[in-house]
């Protein structure tokens, strides 16, 4: 890799995120320990997944841009859970779909 910045005893620092993440730590533990954002974490993991050998997989990552007034009403439950509002914001929306919940959060029936 041509920028790539050796951390922690791995070549990259994505190689270190995607180590201490399968290592069962949360985006904010590991980015306090590589020395950046939790943010900067969740985009290094992301790209991790998306350019793995299961470039077909369900869990490729695409870009979802959240309103900053959304985000700032999602602050107080981020910073109670230690994780970025982003996070947050994917987590709700990952639970929401995975637990087939859209229909009860929306309560419209399904209509547009």
């Amino acid at each position: 890799m041509k920028n790539a910045i050796p951390t922690l005893g791995y070549p990259t620092r994505t190689a270190a995120c995607v180590a201490l993440e399968a290592e069962g730590l949360t985006s904010a533990q590991i980015g306090a320990r590589v020395g950046i954002p939790a943010t900067t974490v969740a985009a290094l993991l992301c790209s991790a997944r998306r350019f793995s050998d299961a470039r077909s997989a369900p869990d490729a990552c695409k870009s979802v841009h959240f309103p900053i007034r959304l985000l700032q009403q999602l602050q107080p439950a981020a910073r109670k859970r230690r994780v970025s509002r982003e996070t947050l914001a994917w987590m709700i929306v990952e639970r929401v779909a995975e637990d087939d919940l859209i229909d009860a959060v929306l309560d419209d029936g399904g209509e547009q």
